[in-house]
């Protein structure tokens, strides 16, 4: 599989993962040098067909599945139970979820896999997690951005509750539970046990509220839920993004040595010499005036004009990038984090990068998502010594 001497080199991963939350786990095991099988029902999973009638496979399945090997099996047909547990022994890790209650209602929860494999890390992402009051909510990114706070604090003061535009509590999630896996494989290593792994996209995205519970505990609950662009919890000033000729550009003042550097280069040295805006919670006092001030001089200029000066003067911006200049970043593209590749149905497709970086670890050449069972054939010849006659009466039969 191109990985050996990869920190995850001979790990071998089953991936249950639907939609974003556990395929990204699985695709950054696989960046890592795990072996990954991805398992589809025979119909393949959601993300892989997004709407109906679709005949070529999501660009979204494609970008969460590289580098993974796909087979296809009913975990409803007794048959099909019966190849599962005989694949659990033959890995390390197996990556699911589904809703609370869906593995043990199919009689392959922990508790008998556990049984069958006692060396298996058992990787569970779940929208609520497994207990507690919320445990068997129905979870997509959408309502657990509601149910986290997420969407409260998300939009401007005038306006409704808004979804943070990317799916941060599946990819957030996501990522909890790989390093949740990272350190049970770590602690495998001294017990010679695996253990059930749980991660919650409802904590894991959490954290992410740090500013705004800032702001709410040290106002005493006063302080407004939604900013807009600026800070949460309304505690630094300058912080926005403001008006350029050809779009917007993000400019924050951390502290007082980037105020005064802004204000000099806007020619308004007056206001860093101003007691009333001397530090951030004065200026956040009179954020409407300044942030009026610096639209004034942001506007006569291009986003990059405007990112140029600021550089240049040591005080934080950025423009506002558009997807279509996203996909196409230079920085992206010098990095490897996006990268062309050849897919059998899509042709050229322009694909993720790695985004864990190890020095004694070569980039892994990437390949494209495999097809609905693909890899059936070999896997199940390989791990399961199973023949190709009974392959194709498994075929026949509906199992695989």
């Amino acid at each position: 599989m191109g990985t050996a001497g990869m920190t995850l080199s001979g790990i071998r991963v089953l991936d249950l993962g639907q939609i974003y939350n556990g395929s990204y786990c699985g695709l950054l095991l696989g960046f890592l040098g795990a072996e990954i099988i991805k398992l589809e029902p025979p119909t393949g999973e959601n993300l892989r067909k997004r709407t109906e009638g679709q005949q070529i496979d999501s660009y979204a399945f494609n970008l969460l599945n590289l580098n993974k090997r796909g087979i296809t099996l009913n975990l409803k047909d007794p048959k099909g139970k019966e190849l599962f547990k005989e694949l659990v022994k033959k890995v390390d890790v197996l990556i699911e979820n589904f809703a609370t209650g869906v593995m043990e209602q199919l009689g392959l929860g922990y508790e008998v896999l556990h049984k069958i494999n006692p060396r298996l890390i058992y990787a569970s992402g779940k929208g609520f997690g497994s207990t507690g009051p919320y445990s068997n909510f129905l979870a997509m990114d959408l309502t657990v951005q509601a149910m986290s706070g997420l969407m409260s604090v998300t939009g401007f003061p005038d306006g409704p509750p808004t979804k943070c535009g990317p799916a941060l509590a599946d990819f957030m999630g996501g990522v909890t539970l790989l390093a949740g896996i990272l350190a049970a494989l770590y602690q495998r290593e001294q017990t010679q046990r695996g253990q059930y792994v749980e991660s919650s996209m409802h904590e894991a995205i959490l954290p992410t509220l740090t500013s705004q519970l800032e702001g709410y505990f040290r106002l005493k609950g006063e302080a407004a839920e939604r900013t807009g662009n600026r800070h949460g919890g309304l505690s630094t000033c300058p912080y926005n993004v403001y008006e350029a000729k050809d779009g917007h550009v993000a400019i924050i003042c951390a502290n007082n040595s980037h105020w005064h550097s802004l204000c000099k280069t806007i020619g308004r040295e007056e206001l860093a010499k101003n007691e009333k805006y001397s530090n951030n919670l004065k200026r956040c006092a009179n954020i409407d005036y300044i942030d009026e001030e610096i639209n004034k001089w942001t506007r006569t200029k291009s986003r990059f004009e405007i990112h140029k000066i600021l550089f240049d003067a040591h005080v934080p911006s950025a423009p506002v990038m558009k997807l279509a200049e996203v996909v196409n970043d230079p920085h992206h593209l010098e990095r490897g984090m996006l990268q062309d590749i050849e897919h059998p149905e899509k042709g050229s497709v322009r694909v993720f990068g790695n985004p864990v970086r190890l020095s004694e670890n070569a980039p892994l050449k990437l390949r494209s998502a495999p097809l609905l069972g693909q890899d059936n054939d070999a896997v199940f010849q390989e791990l399961l010594g199973i023949k190709p006659e009974e392959i194709q009466g498994l075929k026949e039969q509906k199992v695989i």
